[in-house]
């Protein structure tokens, strides 16, 4: 097994094709298949299923991949402790979050204390958050939780009450309060599963002997969001994330005192990574800032 085999197998993974791998290596595609043509047939193992000019990975290309991602980021750190210690910090840092609230109060200041570091900024609920950064396809997490796991380095950033809302001028939005039981005979629209606040709403509610059935499911807050301002039922969301929209009206829930935390997290074996370091030293030093002037 070459070096040059496990490079041209990484980027065709990385980029979804023969074609863009030799792109980014500078490299002709018939060099970058024969690589990988060569690492298969020496471990008789199939990395790729070929389909026209699309390509998939195989059960074992995708463990082979999750292996490279950590392997290239090992040889990534060795270049990085190589290079002189005063050379400015730069790389790409992805970042999926169940809300960006929470960090937009520095993401700026940490750009332009960072000039050189590309950030990536999407969403995802607190499962698809952990299971990304475990798969080496995000540095850097924000969810709904202060326990995400032994393998996990994590900030707490504060905790805030779940509160419901609907849309102004409805008929739900008369009601300036509600109970779990009230919400049982109500239009509820939830977030998938894999949410927080969803699933903490539901084993309140559970406890109390109440079952809650979601009347849409939408994907994302900011779907959630969208479908409660056309009228169509009522939302949860942490008070933090709230926010500010005239369409909508915040309603209290008055027998379920649920307090959703938020934690900046990343993989503890990857805390070694520049730009993870960074980030995470910046935002502690935010997170002191914002909590002396609290």
């Amino acid at each position: 097994m070459r070096h040059s085999q496990l490079k041209a197998f990484h980027h065709v993974a990385l980029l979804g094709g023969f074609s863009r791998a030799a792109e980014a290596l500078f490299l002709t595609q018939p060099a970058i298949s024969e690589q990988v043509k060569k690492l298969e047939q020496e471990h008789d193992t199939l990395l790729f299923h070929r389909e026209r000019k699309r390509v998939r990975l195989t059960e074992e290309g995708a463990q082979l991949f999750l292996f490279t991602k950590q392997y290239f980021e090992i040889e990534q750190k060795i270049e990085d402790y190589m290079s002189s210690t005063s050379a400015a910090i730069d790389g790409e840092l992805r970042i999926i979050a169940d809300s960006a609230h929470h960090i937009t109060h520095f993401l700026g200041d940490f750009r332009t204390r960072y000039p050189n570091i590309s950030v990536t900024l999407r969403t995802g609920n607190t499962e698809e958050i952990l299971e990304d950064l475990r798969a080496y396809n995000a540095e850097i997490g924000i969810v709904g939780s202060l326990t995400p796991g032994a393998d996990m380095t994590a900030l707490n950033l504060g905790t805030t009450k779940i509160t419901a809302f609907a849309a102004c001028g409805s008929l739900l939005a008369a009601r300036p309060a509600l109970s779990l039981q009230d919400l049982a005979d109500l239009p509820l629209i939830f977030r998938e599963q894999g949410s927080k606040t969803r699933q903490k709403l539901e084993e309140r509610a559970k406890q109390k002997g109440v079952t809650l059935t979601p009347a849409i499911v939408a994907e994302g807050r900011e779907a959630v969001r969208e479908v409660v301002a056309s009228g169509a039922g009522i939302g949860f969301v942490s008070q933090a994330e709230y926010g500010h929209d005239d369409r909508l009206t915040q309603i209290t829930l008055v027998d379920a005192d649920i307090e959703m935390s938020e934690t900046l997290v990343h993989l503890a074996q990857r805390s070694d990574v520049k730009v993870i370091r960074a980030f995470m030293e910046f935002a502690r030093k935010a997170q002191d800032e914002k909590s002396a002037g609290d």
